[in-house]
């Protein structure tokens, strides 16, 4: 497995499960670009890897659920984040 999809795998897995590895992954200087989970992929090539994932959860009316596509650019030292865009669609 690359090391751009096992990054991707950590930012999903560990990250967003709420473990404190920001500063393992994501460099000081680290650029998100998202308006506001099961995952399909990840898609790598060269330092950018993509995924798609499926959110779920209640409101005040019911279910809801949302899909997002992630892509997130390695920085130059090989190990971490440098910035990532996600855009999100409820339904």
């Amino acid at each position: 497995m690359s090391t751009v999809r096992a990054l991707y795998d950590r930012w999903i897995i560990e990250l967003w499960d709420g473990q404190p590895i920001a500063a393992e992954i994501v460099t000081d200087d680290f650029v998100g670009h998202w308006p506001d989970r099961e995952v399909h992929g990840p898609l790598s090539d060269g330092d950018l890897v993509a995924g798609r994932w499926v959110g779920t959860g209640l409101s005040p009316d019911g279910p809801v659920s949302f899909t997002g596509n992630d892509i997130l650019r390695l920085a130059a030292d090989g190990q971490r984040f440098a910035e990532y865009w996600t855009g999100t669609s409820a339904g």
